[in-house]
């Protein structure tokens, strides 16, 4: 599984990277800082520097990750995405599956 965040800036966004990973919710988070979104909130239409983190997780996992970052975040309605992969690098998904913590 793959999972798209944001965060208002790298920082932030390295701060909970590093704690889902530490946690081994996630086995490795791709941060992209430089990301600008446009969006509407409250009835009018923002624009915002942020960065994009991407996880990777399992399946069994993912809700998890999901709820804890909502927990751990600053923002009201934070940006979780899950996207299944259905192919990918057998030796990548194996990594991925050794380093993610089983449900306990």
């Amino acid at each position: 599984m793959a999972v798209l965040a944001t965060a208002p800036d790298a920082s932030a966004a390295e701060a909970l990277a590093t704690r889902l990973v530490e946690e081994r919710l996630a086995a490795c988070v791709t941060i992209l800082p430089g990301a600008t979104s446009i969006y509407r909130w409250e009835g009018e239409v923002r624009r915002e520097s942020e960065a994009l983190l991407v996880l990777k997780t399992t399946e069994a996992a993912v809700r998890r990750l999901r709820d804890r970052i909502i927990e751990l975040h600053e923002y009201a309605v934070p940006e979780v995405l899950a996207l299944h992969v259905p192919v990918g690098s057998d030796a990548y998904l194996d990594w991925v599956r050794a380093e993610v913590r089983p449900a306990p």
